[in-house]
């Protein structure tokens, strides 16, 4: 098993040096606890394994995976850039103490007025289409605007088909064989492109995909330093390192994977004679993935034509095994080495009737009142949770040394209509 699991003295799941069961107690059920030494690990990690092989290099976290201010703060700290692709990312972002030339805004099928926020930010912008290129230039400040591209290099990977972003049915990027004619386009409407990018997908734990998509990339960018002259400060090779979720899978082999990748960078830069740019990986989920449990407390236990165990928690918290049918290890907060000696259904509280977060899952025995950890509920977890059910979404917790601090408050029945207003017309 592939899981750093902790106990403490009483035999309980220690997060961060803390104990799972006394946060839940002391803040509430369903709670996200956030490890913040395991976030700074795994960046330093990642940083150390590919500037060691190719100094030029940067790390722009894909905030999209966490947009936790505590979570981006820790990560500002580390020298991280951001990846952002919205305008709110990009909010996020600069409130958090992101300065704009750490910023990398990479939207999609976006509207004038993103556009214009995301020049009036400062930022540096990413276009995603021709049709995105030709709008951004007839707005105000835009000429001499440092730009780059995105380019779908026809290779996809990913844990899910919803989570494979090049190829052929792909909605992302301009396509590889107009790509010169792009920067050609970009150049002659008065910008100033610098560079390149390309992401195939999340979850990868295979290198092969990834490099398949950076010697693709790499060929495009030779073509338009060789036709049009663009001489790149930066390629960008986006994110989707992945973790492992399920017991059996491997841990990515980071130093492996970094020197493949760096050796095979470095050999089309020479192929094509291209002066040194920066490298840019876009890491996500394997930055904040495994810094995060999700804990939720039994309250039913039922015998239907199938075992239910009923927990405060649904897909409105952690949508990944409902969306895309993702494996989540979880284990019971008190003995979270205990054998399995059944299997059942872990059931959210949400009414559908797919909101389960393990369908035959072999697990211990479980009582009601017990309390589960569901492992890996770093990234698009919190990200991707909603009321749905007019529930309430959860709070989050930070630990550090075995001290936990609230930073998000849980919300409360008054959150869920704080925004919405009765017309006159309708009141009594």
């Amino acid at each position: 098993m592939n899981f750093d699991l902790k106990t403490n003295e009483n035999g309980n799941l220690s997060i961060g040096g803390a104990d799972a069961l006394e946060l839940a107690q002391e803040y509430g059920t369903p709670l996200y606890v956030i490890d913040e030494d395991r976030i700074r690990n795994n960046y330093q990690r990642l940083y150390k394994a590919f500037s060691s092989k190719y100094s030029d290099f940067k790390i722009y976290y894909a905030c999209k995976a966490n947009t936790n201010l505590a979570v981006m703060r820790i990560l500002e700290e580390e020298g991280s850039n951001i990846d952002a692709v919205s305008p709110g990312e990009i909010y996020t972002a600069l409130m958090t103490g992101f300065t704009p030339d750490k910023i990398l805004y990479t939207g999609n099928n976006v509207t004038d007025e993103e556009l214009e926020f995301a020049l009036s930010s400062e930022v540096i912008i990413n276009i995603d289409s021709l049709s995105g290129l030709e709008r951004l230039s007839k707005l105000s400040g835009a000429r001499g605007k440092k730009i780059s591209f995105r380019v779908n290099p026809r290779v996809g990977a990913g844990h899910h088909d919803h989570c494979i972003t090049g190829g052929d049915l792909s909605k992302f990027g301009v396509m590889e064989e107009e790509a010169v004619h792009a920067y050609q386009k970009a150049i002659d409407l008065g910008f100033k492109p610098v560079g390149i990018h390309s992401h195939i997908g999340s979850g990868i734990l295979d290198p092969e995909p990834f490099k398949l998509a950076v010697r693709t990339l790499m060929d495009t960018a030779g073509r338009v330093y060789r036709e049009v002259g663009v001489e790149f400060e930066f390629v960008d090779f986006g994110g989707g390192m992945g973790i492992p979720y399920e017991p059996q899978e491997s841990l990515l082999d980071i130093e492996k994977f970094s020197q493949e990748i760096v050796d095979l960078f470095k050999e089309k830069l020479s192929q094509y004679n291209m002066v040194n740019p920066t490298m840019y990986l876009e890491p996500g989920r394997y930055i904040i993935g495994d810094a995060a449990y999700l804990l939720t407390s039994v309250n039913t236990v039922k015998q239907s034509y199938r075992k239910f165990i009923g927990v405060d928690a649904g897909f409105n918290t952690l949508l990944r095994p409902t969306m895309y049918g993702s494996y989540h290890h979880i284990v019971v907060a008190d003995k979270p080495q205990a054998q399995p000696t059944q299997n059942i259904d872990i059931a959210g509280n949400i009414c559908e009737s797919g909101d389960l977060l393990a369908r035959d899952r072999p697990m211990p025995d479980i009582e009601e009142g017990n309390l589960l950890a569901i492992i890996n509920a770093g990234a698009y977890a919190f990200s991707m949770s909603s009321q749905y059910n007019s529930r309430p979404r959860a709070a989050e917790v930070l630990v550090k040394d075995g001290c936990s601090e609230l930073i998000r408050e849980r919300e409360t029945f008054a959150d869920l209509l704080s925004k919405q207003n009765l017309p006159v017309r309708l009141l009594k």
